[in-house]
């Protein structure tokens, strides 16, 4: 559909985007927000360089780790040490605070407005800066969930309760034994609720959210629609990218919006509907 010069760059001024992002808002019957990685990096969760040796400078000294994303595959010889990492891993990521009110200063920016989230971010900020639950569609997952590494059943099971023990109680790099996760049907190893193969389990809440994202668009294609799309690259882009491209092209009173860092930009054919703002998301936020 689409032609294969849409990586170039827009050329206008950044403030004459933000002021056109700033009409869409306002004029808009409702936003459908797209949220990636770089929307979560803005608001200080980084993977890498301080933050990352603040919280594992001991795994990097005996594993080589060099940073919390390649840990996270790094092939532990037992559970006690796996989970030891990712408890903390968890712990830092899902259960504190985001370092910057980035979320915060979004929900300000709707919360006025019919909207709706969609997002491959499992970091669950959404709902920890406030938004409704019920306007939030997680695709890939959620870092607060384990689920049956077989899986042998199709549920999902909240672990703050367990990664916080686990965070408390590991020594040497290692969690106690009796800490280790098990599915409590099968009695199997637990997993994260992370889509990353086959058996990632979609369970009643992942439908049920997945049923209302697609009422929300159904019910509204004939409105003013601003797609709002954050820190979206190109890991899984058929999910948000591709879809909202799709989406403001079909429609007809549809505006595109992408605000990355370095990776603002729109198809050719719809390049008159769209507002790219190339640059730190945090900061464009605070302008509007």
């Amino acid at each position: 559909m689409f032609s294969r010069i849409w990586t170039k760059p827009y050329t206008k001024s950044c403030s004459e985007q933000i002021e056109r992002l700033k009409a869409a808002l306002q004029d808009c019957d409702a936003v459908v927000i797209g949220a990636g990685a770089g929307l979560s990096t803005s608001a200080g969760f980084v993977y890498t360089d301080e933050r990352f040796e603040k919280y594992f400078s001991d795994f990097a000294a005996k594993y080589g780790i060099k940073d919390m994303y390649s840990g996270g595959f790094y092939p532990f010889a037992m559970p006690e040490e796996h989970w030891s990492y990712w408890s903390r891993y968890i712990y830092i990521n899902r259960y504190m605070d985001a370092p910057k009110p980035v979320y915060d200063d979004l929900l300000k920016l709707v919360s006025d407005k019919d909207y709706f989230v969609i997002t491959t971010n499992v970091d669950h900020c959404f709902q920890k800066a406030g938004f409704d639950k019920k306007r939030l569609f997680y695709t890939q997952g959620d870092y607060g969930l384990f689920q049956c590494s077989e899986p042998c059943c199709q549920e999902t099971f909240d672990n703050e309760a367990a990664i916080r023990e686990m965070v408390k109680r590991q020594q040497n790099m290692k969690v106690p034994t009796e800490l280790l996760p098990v599915c409590p049907h099968c009695g199997k190893p637990m997993t994260m609720n992370l889509r990353c193969d086959d058996t990632f389990v979609e369970d009643e809440g992942w439908h049920k959210a997945a049923e209302r994202y697609e009422n929300f668009l159904r019910t509204r294609n004939e409105q003013k629609i601003l797609f709002l799309e954050l820190g979206v690259g190109y890991n899984t882009p058929t999910i948000v990218k591709y879809s909202f491209w799709r989406m403001a092209h079909n429609w007809k009173d549809a505006t595109y919006a992408c605000l990355n860092y370095g990776e603002a930009y729109a198809p050719d054919e719809i390049r008159k509907k769209s507002i790219c703002i190339n640059g730190d998301i945090g900061e464009i936020l605070s302008q509007i």
